[in-house]
């Protein structure tokens, strides 16, 4: 769901059918619930948002489809994440959380693929494009009525018995005593918490809560919103025609899908900080590369030679894939797991809400900004990359092959720099352990 309403956007308001009925101008010139409820009325909220947006007769009635597609990618970027990271094995939870970043970029896919095909549909392209976002939520909400609550969060709840047998049904296994204790523990400290919120601004807490926020924020300034919602524009700009440039934005939607791929298979062999850093490098000298070329090629008429416009998307294909294979995932792999979990809900809520308020910003700025700065905006956005690098090499922990519910005493208090943000409440309640 989450993929196909980035994908959605760039490629709708590129048809002049759209634009025609809603932007004339423009043409002429947290968790309160468990996981699994919270995942089906993602779902729910997701297809009334279709529904609405799809047969809006009016900008008041779309507004309102895009608010409940908002609030049900909201609800679905909150619990989906922590449930894969409560539901995998320690050794395969970094593969497993990123299946969330590949059905992203599968959703992305589908929906520039959609806008390809309906481009020419007229003047109802746009009405069947935001229309189809509905199937994917649909397939969510059956999903969710066939998933097992965590064992974490029915535990948490006192359901001891019923956490046991989800934890024996998603293990496979009949003797899962060890983790179940593990998992015990871990909620007898959450129960002892009365206000996460006031928990979570502790100075123990900042660690996490630091490196969540700041993971998600990063993610929104690598540039890839700005590249994946306006692709199809930016591809216009360098001197595609409108259908080509809608292919073009489908290239690198395959791309993206590939190389998240890669991500599965090295997360928790390779390691987070390495996959986050080498991306860095490569991200950053696209950005680089792409502004110098607009910078000194792009002719007063906003077109490109066919030649650099080529260069220009295959430098933007490998952005694309650096960031598929690292901050993509990355940016919802390590904010889930890194909590403990009397405050995993209420955390996690802090880091998607820093997610969605930098993706409004980065959505609502960058036309303007292209605009005014022109090929200087990839500039802006490899500085960003630059400052994101030095972010990971001073303060990132590596968290490859650490349980999720010992994430303070193996990480936190190990850290060069975290480590004096744990406390004397720390250690007696991992000592306990």
């Amino acid at each position: 769901m989450f993929g196909y309403d980035i994908g959605i956007s760039g490629g709708v308001t590129s048809m002049d059918d759209f634009l025609k009925m809603f932007f004339p101008a423009v043409l002429k010139g947290v968790s309160l619930l468990d996981r699994k409820p919270t995942i089906g009325l993602a779902s729910i909220l997701f297809i009334l948002g279709a529904i609405v947006s799809g047969l809006a007769p009016n900008k008041a009635l779309l507004i309102i489809g895009r608010i409940l597609f908002g609030i049900g990618v909201g609800f679905g970027n909150e619990s989906v994440p922590l449930f894969l990271s409560e539901v995998a094995p320690m050794q395969h939870r970094g593969a497993v959380n990123i299946l969330f970043q590949f059905f992203v970029t599968i959703g992305i896919l589908v929906a520039n693929l959609v806008n390809y095909a309906v481009s020419s549909t007229h003047p109802n392209g746009w009405r069947i494009a935001l229309g189809l976002a509905g199937v994917p939520a649909v397939f969510l909400f059956i999903g969710s009525l066939i998933i097992s609550e965590t064992p974490s969060s029915l535990i948490e709840r006192g359901k001891e018995f019923e956490g046991k047998e989800a934890l024996r049904k998603i293990r496979g296994l009949d003797d899962v005593e060890s983790e179940l204790e593990q998992i015990k523990l871990a909620c007898e400290i959450a129960r002892q918490v009365k206000h996460p919120y006031r928990k979570l601004f502790k100075r123990a807490s900042m660690p996490p809560l630091i490196i969540r926020m700041s993971v998600q924020v990063f993610q929104q300034f690598t540039g890839i919103n700005a590249i994946m919602f306006y692709a199809p524009v930016l591809f216009q700009t360098v001197g595609f025609k409108s259908d080509s440039s809608l292919l073009s934005a489908v290239i690198t939607a395959i791309v993206n899908v590939l190389s998240t791929i890669v991500s599965i298979v090295a997360v928790d062999r390779v390691g987070r900080r390495k996959l986050l850093l080498q991306a860095c490098m490569h991200m950053f000298i696209s950005m680089v590369a792409i502004g110098s070329i607009l910078l000194t090629h792009l002719k007063p008429t906003g077109s490109l030679d066919k030649g650099l416009a080529a260069v220009v998307v295959v430098l933007v294909c490998l952005f694309v894939m650096s960031f598929a294979w690292s901050w993509g995932p990355m940016g919802w792999l390590i904010p889930s797991e890194t909590f403990p979990s009397e405050t995993r809900t209420t955390g996690f809520a802090f880091a998607v809400s820093a997610n969605m308020l930098f993706t409004f910003i980065i959505a609502l700025a960058f036309l303007s900004m292209s605009c005014n700065m022109r090929a200087y905006i990839f500039f802006f956005f490899a500085i960003q990359i630059l400052i994101m690098g030095l972010f990971v090499v001073f303060l990132l922990p590596e968290t490859k092959g650490v349980p999720i519910d010992c994430m303070t005493e193996r990480v936190w208090k190990k850290h060069p720099v975290w480590k004096k943000f744990m406390g004397k409440e720390v250690v007696k309640n991992y000592e306990m352990t």
